[in-house]
């Protein structure tokens, strides 16, 4: 309930100072439409005149040029207050933005991939974007139009008591309407933000599957699927409509119906004598000011109510679960790697455990391999090095230092982390190496391209490597990309290194030079290699076999065909393998 009644108060919270921005803007904005009823009392001072005969043409020139002044003042505080407003409202803007996406950098892997890419996009572009217009309008606007009715009813009660509770006559009505639409409202936001995040959801993966899709013929299958989001979306939209349009389009026509009381209280009171002709008008045309005002407020209230869930919902990405970090540096002597009775679970419960009490170690300038069957918890294990999340159990040290009390940026500078599938930016080749180190020159970026031996490819594209990598670097092959990688991870030059099957769609003819180039730069690195080819890992200090989330066996290469069936058994079917794939292409398989 707290975390309710704080929304506003929290949404303001990221507009990095700019407070003063909506003050001001609040300010020209009550004046700019105070300055809108100015005319009206001139009017009247007209009429006043005209029917007692002392209108004159300078008397007439006087209160022309004050309304001129009015509407002028009016004009202009409205334009400053815009301008304010939409200052301070994409303020605010920005500061979600980055504490969304701070709070991502910081929260666990896991926690993040609770999430599907549509509700992502969802919130961080839709959401968000649609907070901007009701808060560059509510505030200043909003303060203004609530202060005009106030200021029309004060004048109408001095007009008569009597007029100015007429005005109020279809506000009871009205607002019950309103409180109903409101209730039925309430109760479908949930299920709305629901349906349009899974409706995202299936246009993402339509639009990034469609290659998948049209390869296997599946056009009608998965249309259908996404036919079917769309159209869920839109029946539960149409439906909610219906369900409130009566009590909402009743409130709309009896919120702002106050010349429905005041007119013929008016004309009672004149035909009584107690109030002039004049003053009836000047009445009318105060009631008449205030119908803009309150249609403006009751879309306001409805503008409040969806940005109040809207930033509700972000409250729960704002307070998502953070990796804990010291804010010191750590002091780090050497690179040897220790795991010590670690066990993990995604879930967090003990039932799934995917790791169970893994001990090893990865000593300074050593080389080690992971390998086994697939789903054995090999890449698992890769990321819970790189804190990708935290061990459930146990403890994961870097030269004695336990990695929980290092800041997540010291150990992203210390562990390089290359996998399968690389993302590039959609940026150009050479921003894309120079990830791996910002500040390094472009002689350092193309030093670290021919060296994992993508320097040739990339001279080869019409704009070198000032060519855009794509979405997603959709330009390039699955090898490229993975060259990339390997050169933004040489540029990087980080103690530890670790390679997820790194050569995996690297073409043969360059596989054995990357190989060299890689054993070459990574000599006296702490280097971990997740294999699948094994022939690339038999020089290893150390060959790990996991199987089922343990450790099965370690040692030599000679040491596991001896002594680990499974190792062996794996390294008979990788040889095989090789022996087909050399006989298949008409060349004599050579002893590895």
């Amino acid at each position: 309930m707290k975390k309710e009644k704080g929304w506003l108060s929290c949404l303001l919270g990221y507009a990095k100072g700019s407070g003063k921005k909506l003050g001001f803007s609040t300010i020209f904005s009550v004046i700019s439409i105070t300055a809108g009823i100015v005319p009206y009392y001139c009017a009247y001072r007209l009429l006043t005149l005209y029917i007692a005969g002392d209108l004159s043409v300078n008397t007439v020139l006087v209160w022309c040029g004050i309304i001129a002044i009015a509407y002028l003042v009016k004009v202009g505080m409205f334009g400053l207050s815009t301008v304010l407003a939409h200052k301070a409202a994409y303020d605010v803007l920005e500061g979600l933005r980055l504490r969304v996406v701070n709070r991502f950098m910081h929260a666990p892997l896991g926690e993040i991939n609770k999430h599907s890419i549509g509700e992502l996009k969802n919130i961080f572009v839709d959401k968000i974007e649609k907070i901007e217009p009701p808060l560059a309008h509510l505030i200043p606007e909003g303060c203004g139009h609530l202060v005009l009715p106030i200021v029309s009813f004060i004048a109408l009660f001095c007009i008569d008591p009597r007029i100015a509770l007429a005005s109020l006559a279809t506000f009871p009505l009205s607002m019950i309407c309103m409180f109903l639409t409101f209730a039925i409202s309430g109760k479908n936001f949930g299920i709305y933000n629901e349906s349009n995040s899974r409706m995202n959801s299936m246009i993402v993966e339509y639009i990034e599957g469609i290659e998948v899709i049209k390869a296997f013929g599946r056009a009608g299958a998965s249309y259908e699927k996404y036919s079917n989001a769309i159209g869920d979306y839109k029946r539960f939209v149409v439906k909610w409509m219906s369900s409130t349009w009566v009590t909402m389009k009743l409130a709309f026509v009896l919120f702002p119906a106050t010349l429905l009381g005041v007119l013929p209280a008016s004309l009672y009171l004149q035909t009584s004598g107690v109030i002039t002709v004049a003053e009836v008008a000047l009445a009318v045309m105060l009631a008449m000011s205030m119908v803009t005002s309150l249609s403006k407020l009751e879309v306001f209230s409805n503008d409040i109510n969806q940005m109040k869930n809207t930033v509700l919902e972000l409250q729960d990405y704002l307070e998502m679960p953070e990796l804990p970090e010291p804010t010191e540096n750590a002091d780090i002597t050497n690179y040897t790697v220790c795991m010590k009775n670690v066990r993990f679970s995604y879930s967090g419960n003990k039932d799934d455990e995917v790791l169970h009490g893994i001990d090893l170690c990865l000593s300074e300038g050593s080389f080690t391999a992971l390998v086994g069957p697939s789903g054995g918890g090999k890449s698992t294990v890769a990321r819970l090095l790189a804190r990708f999340w935290d061990a459930t159990e146990g403890c994961i040290t870097i030269g004695g230092v336990d990695i929980k009390d290092m800041p997540l940026t010291q150990l992203a500078n210390i562990v390089s982390f290359v996998t399968q599938d690389n993302f590039l930016f959609n940026c150009s080749l050479k921003d894309n190496i120079r990830v791996g180190n910002p500040h390094a020159t472009d002689d350092e970026v193309y030093a670290a391209a021919k060296a994992a031996c993508c320097d040739e490819f990339i001279r080869k594209l019409p704009m070198g490597y000032d060519t855009p990598a794509g979405d997603a670097g959709n330009r390039l092959s699955g090898g490229e990309k993975q060259r990339i990688a390997i050169a933004r991870m040489i540029l990087k030059n980080a103690p530890i290194v670790i390679l997820d099957e790194a050569t995996a769609f690297t073409d043969p003819e360059n596989e054995d030079k990357l190989q060299q180039s890689i054993s070459a730069l990574t000599k006296g690195k702490t280097l971990l290699v997740i294999a699948h080819r094994l022939s690339t890992i038999k020089q290893a200090d150390n060959i790990v076999v996991l199987k089922d989330g343990s450790v099965l066996a370690q040692g030599k290469q000679n040491d596991l065909l001896e002594n680990c069936p499974l190792y062996h058994q794996m390294w008979q079917a990788h040889i095989g393998a090789k022996n087909w794939s050399a006989a298949a292409h008409g060349k004599e398989a050579h002893n590895v």
